[in-house]
């Protein structure tokens, strides 16, 4: 399956709870993704919380769209990307 790095933009900074309800949301959007075969692998999230760029593996970027849509999360851009394993160089 592709794996795909996506940039979003939360002008107003990523406001996500650490509570049960921030919880309740995550599984939310983990179930939502895999309604379309989208696995949320991993996200980074700069200090100010307005950009996040996240690890999916999913069949499509339009995939990533449309769950993103039903999630009601932002998308600059999707792009397909590889691994690159610094330490497999010897």
């Amino acid at each position: 399956m592709p794996r795909y790095l996506i940039e979003r933009t939360f002008p107003d900074g990523l406001n996500l709870p650490m509570n049960d309800i921030g919880a309740t949301a995550l599984g939310g959007i983990i179930m939502r993704n895999a309604e379309k075969g989208v696995t949320w692998v991993q996200s980074f999230v700069s200090p100010d919380k307005s950009k996040s760029f996240c690890i999916y593996d999913a069949p499509s970027p339009e995939a990533i769209r449309s769950t993103a849509q039903k999630n009601s999360l932002p998308v600059d851009k999707i792009t397909e990307v590889r691994v690159l394993d610094p330490y497999f160089y010897r």
